[in-house]
């Protein structure tokens, strides 16, 4: 993974975020992985308003885009308000393409430092509850459910219910969630 190179996303590379998120999308479908995401729900737009209120990453391998995620500092959608402890962490996404395997670790690794660098204790994010295999992942990852969230509402589809994750990072004095 030396060979990743991180930094965070500007805006000409809004297109290639939203290239990248359609091609996961279709990666899932043709897997059979349904109701995650859908290709064209995320325009341009979705990844300018994260850069203005929160923070989008890419990872380039050899000039080329391998993977990205967005850093929110508060997901009040998901986890109602919160005091200011966590980063969350949202479409951890990689390019198969262009990705090593264990790319999408070595993101999440990346997104904690992030978080660790901000101050902050723990990195949450949230699910699809009905995506086992994903779930599983973050698991493996050191993250532990705290909790779920039913009708979450979605950019241009129907709301969806959602596992709650968390990860305490090192260091982190204990604060969790009531979850």
């Amino acid at each position: 993974m030396n060979d990743l190179r991180v930094r965070p996303a500007a805006d000409g590379d809004v297109a290639a975020l939203v290239r990248l998120r359609d091609d996961a999308a279709r990666w899932m479908l043709a897997r059979g992985i349904a109701g995650q995401w859908l290709p064209g729900e995320l325009g341009e737009d979705h990844f300018r308003r994260v850069m203005a209120h929160g923070e989008v990453w890419l990872a380039e391998r050899g000039g080329h885009v391998a993977g990205a995620w967005e850093l929110w500092w508060e997901d009040q959608a998901a986890w109602g308000p919160q005091p200011p402890v966590a980063g969350y962490v949202h479409r951890l996404m990689v390019d198969r393409a262009v990705a090593a395997p264990g790319t999408g670790t070595f993101l999440l690794n990346a997104a904690e430092r992030r978080v660790a660098e901000a101050g902050r204790p723990l990195v949450r994010l949230d699910c699809l509850a009905g995506n086992a295999e994903l779930n599983a992942y973050y698991r493996r990852a050191g993250y532990r459910a705290v909790g779920r969230k039913d009708g979450k509402a979605q950019p241009g589809g129907p709301a969806k219910s959602f596992t709650l994750l968390e990860k305490a990072l090192p260091g982190a004095d204990g604060v969790t969630s009531e979850g």
